[in-house]
């Protein structure tokens, strides 16, 4: 229904009020934010080619991990595979490491099969962050707004989420309509979580 009509029984809580008062740490943290540092250890290094298997037929030319380490690149920027081989290649020239990459013909086919590294289980209580975010959605697809010249009536959508601040794992997570309070998703949220918890924190929201 429309947000007037729905706007009676939303439910209403005070905007939360924040005083920086650390400007200098603050200032520093978002600096940090764009940051980019990167290394190559040794066993990657070393694996980067896998041993012959003595069996017939052309050893494969890259291990998994190299299959692996440009799978990664291409998730975390979003970059297609042609892109990702570029960003490999400058990222072996700017840190020295004599490596070959494989091309991005390679990387889409191997890829298929590739298995990536999950993180490690927790095994005792987990720490448990909160929070939500907004989604942008369209009602018109591309192709119409492009052959009949429509503009897409622009919607939002709420993503809640319960993280694990250590290890960065998404525990839980709730899409909902704007109208949905943060409050009224603790719960759903923490139903979801199995593992015990040591604690929760969320923001003023």
């Amino acid at each position: 229904m429309p947000f007037p009509v729905n706007k009676v029984r939303r439910q209403q809580f005070p905007k939360a009020r924040y005083q920086v008062k650390n400007w200098r740490e603050y200032d520093q943290a978002l600096q940090q934010r764009g940051s980019l540092t990167l290394w190559v250890t040794p066993e990657a290094i070393a694996a980067w080619h896998p041993p012959s298997t003595g069996r017939r037929g052309r050893s494969p030319l890259y291990s998994h991990v190299a299959i692996e380490t440009g799978h990664l690149l291409r998730l975390a920027f979003g970059r297609p595979w042609r892109q990702t081989e570029g960003l490999l290649r400058s990222i072996t020239t700017l840190l020295g490491v004599s490596l070959d990459v494989p091309d991005h013909t390679t990387f889409s086919r191997r890829s298929v099969d590739v298995s990536l590294t999950t993180l490690p289980s927790t095994t005792g209580p987990v720490h448990v962050v909160i929070d939500s975010t907004g989604r942008k959605v369209y009602g018109a697809g591309e192709w119409q707004r492009e052959k009949h010249g429509q503009h897409g009536r622009r919607t939002w959508r709420k993503l809640h989420w319960a993280i694990n601040p250590d290890s960065g794992e998404i525990l839980a997570s709730e899409l909902t309509t704007k109208e949905i309070g943060d409050l009224s998703m603790v719960g759903p949220l923490l139903d979801q979580i199995p593992d015990a918890m040591a604690s929760v924190m969320a923001d003023g929201a």
